[in-house]
């Protein structure tokens, strides 16, 4: 992000939350992913510094079961704003998808209200993202339900606004998380466009974008499909799936380029009494994963056109 100017977002799943708190602790009551949702926040805030670049701090995918954590999150925010005036996070993601309508929404409302009052950013999910992410499986959904309608679009905006204009929508538009062969996922960005045309219509505004949308599952997708939707209004857009593999090609091609060096502590093709341990070192192999990371973190934000912003 400080190579390209840009700003970025951070974000932590429920799942990924716990991990960095340490796999050791418990996490019956979302304690775990709470500590280390916290503890991640407060080490960004101060590391973002020295990099100068804007961070925004965001949650994913809190789904009704897991609404324990969000509200842990929610207390340190609180408890952050009354020493420095502003929340601990940037954003909290709801993703109630699998209530009706009217609960979502209702429940959404309750918490923006709440988070309204220190300058919190909701982002909501209506319809449902395919696939599977952190524990949330909507593999067997069916197909229609990927598609939100421009009705439910208009229900949370109009709901929502009552309170604070401070909130995103995920919408469903075919988006599946993960990848998969080509054809398999029918992406449908127009839809987008028709629920800004929608919205536009009952407001009876000039504004040609007046939904923020937020583009789930967008790993995979071809940089067209992308261009599309930010030209209908997304204004994030989720790949963790592919930054996942880069991740994972990252240390698959250092032990391949390595491999004679990391069979042993001791014994390489320099000599069989050459130690091995600047090679198995985990922070040059986590660095090599890291450097092709920020490659493809880099190239979402030209797909995004999301470079030399600042």
């Amino acid at each position: 992000a400080r190579d390209i100017k840009a700003p970025i977002i951070i974000q932590l799943s429920q799942g990924g939350s716990a991990f960095y708190a340490g796999k050791g602790l418990s996490n019956d009551k979302q304690q775990a992913s709470i500590i280390g949702a916290t503890s991640a926040a407060h080490h960004i805030r101060i590391v973002a510094k020295e990099y100068g670049v804007p961070v925004v701090l965001h949650s994913d995918h809190c789904a009704e079961k897991l609404l324990p954590w969000f509200d842990g999150m929610l207390e340190a925010d609180e408890e952050y704003f009354k020493k420095h005036g502003e929340p601990l996070f940037s954003s909290h993601m709801l993703d109630l998808s699998e209530l009706s309508r009217t609960d979502n929404v209702k429940l959404c409302k309750e918490y923006l209200k709440r988070m309204s009052k220190i300058n919190l950013l909701l982002e909501m999910e209506i319809g449902i993202t395919g696939g599977e992410e952190d524990g949330v499986d909507n593999t067997d959904v069916h197909n229609s339900s990927l598609y939100t309608q421009p009705e439910d679009i208009w229900y949370v905006y109009k709901e929502l606004s009552e309170v604070s204009n401070m909130f995103t929508i995920a919408a469903a538009f075919g988006n599946v998380h993960g990848v998969y062969k080509p054809g398999n996922v029918k992406l449908s960005p127009q839809l987008l466009k028709e629920h800004q045309e929608y919205v536009r219509g009952q407001l009876k505004c000039k504004e040609t974008k007046p939904v923020f949308f937020v583009f789930h599952g967008g790993s995979g997708s071809v940089k067209a499909e992308i261009k599309e939707a930010v030209s209908y209004g997304v204004i994030k857009m989720n790949v963790d799936t592919d930054t996942q593999w880069a991740y994972w090609e990252g240390l698959k091609c250092y032990y391949e380029s390595k491999k004679d060096y990391l069979q042993s502590q001791v014994g390489n093709p320099e000599g069989d009494d050459k130690p091995n341990k600047k090679y198995y070192d985990p922070r040059v192999f986590i660095r090599e994963s890291e450097k092709c990371m920020a490659k493809r973190v880099k190239e979402a934000c030209q797909d995004l056109g999301n470079v030399d912003r600042l």
